[in-house]
């Protein structure tokens, strides 16, 4: 009977496993070809000129150096505003807050802001960044509109890596009289950093394909400068992709997966920067 009872244990984990891996093929297939796809379409497109001219002809030709420069802006920018509000949110909800009915409403509130669609940012940002504050139509509008729609991500990720820190750390630390707040800079916050560090790629990745917010809140669709100052407008390379695909008539299609191609490679290149971090921090531990 135990015998027959094991045989079953090991027939169900062999199916379990069978299906993980169906599951994980099922997964990083689609996400495979596009990567490839895109590559094969688009490859023929770049050169040194491309990335590094700036546009003409209504981008029909020259290059889009401004709509890469923009991007990388434009998510550094996101970065800046998004990450030190959603991490001390975490902290706050994590190690200060009270388990009451105001908490559970701002848990409410942050999940919710996650399932807000992005059209709605950009509108919040016109009224609010663009016009209330005067900021115009700018590079720091469109990062701060981009930080508001990134802090949800933010903020639940970085409120479980948090949560992930044994809590032996914590009364470790408390117990031979380091501060509340000490403990939680030098002891909670290091062991959660790559938890949080991968809460912020995925915001920044997604800010980086966004094209809705930045439409209305200061992205250009031919710019051939680059912007000076964060009140600058600016180009980015979404919105650009979008253009010359759906405005530009007679566009090259191979210039139209270029384009397409670069923004793939920039928001790959901030993902390996990431991993890279993670792993460089884990080993320090």
């Amino acid at each position: 009977m135990a015998k027959t009872t094991l045989n079953s244990r090991k027939i169900s984990q062999r199916t379990a496993f069978t299906f993980l891996i169906i599951a994980t093929v099922i997964t990083v297939l689609p996400v495979l070809f596009i990567i490839i796809y895109t590559a094969v379409q688009g490859g023929g497109a770049l050169s040194w000129g491309f990335i590094s001219h700036f546009p003409s002809q209504a981008g029909k030709a020259g290059g889009i150096l401004p709509a890469i420069v923009g991007t990388f802006y434009l998510m550094i920018g996101t970065l800046v505003f998004a990450l030190p509000i959603g991490v001390l949110a975490g902290i706050y909800l994590t190690e200060y807050a009270k388990q009451n009915w105001l908490t559970r409403l701002i848990n409410l509130a942050i999940v919710n802001l996650a399932g807000v669609p992005s059209i709605v940012f950009g509108l919040f940002g016109l009224s609010v960044f663009v016009l209330a504050f005067h900021f115009g139509l700018s590079l720091l509008a469109a990062s701060l509109t981009l930080a508001c729609q990134a802090l949800a991500m933010v903020i639940t990720t970085s409120r479980e890596a948090i949560m992930a820190v044994p809590k032996e750390y914590r009364d470790g630390s408390l117990a031979i009289g380091v501060s509340r707040w000490q403990t939680i800079r030098h002891i909670v916050l290091p062991q959660a950093f790559p938890g949080i560090i991968t809460g912020a790629v995925l915001a920044i990745s997604r800010a980086a394909g966004e094209t809705a917010p930045i439409l209305v809140v200061g992205a250009a669709f031919l710019l051939p400068k680059l912007p000076q100052s964060p009140f600058d407008q600016f180009m980015a390379l979404p919105y650009h992709l979008y253009t010359v695909a759906a405005h530009v008539p007679n566009m090259s299609k191979e210039t139209i997966w270029g384009v397409a191609l670069v923004l793939l490679i920039v928001v790959l290149a901030f993902d390996i920067l990431a991993a890279v971090i993670r792993i460089k921090t884990r080993q320090r531990k």
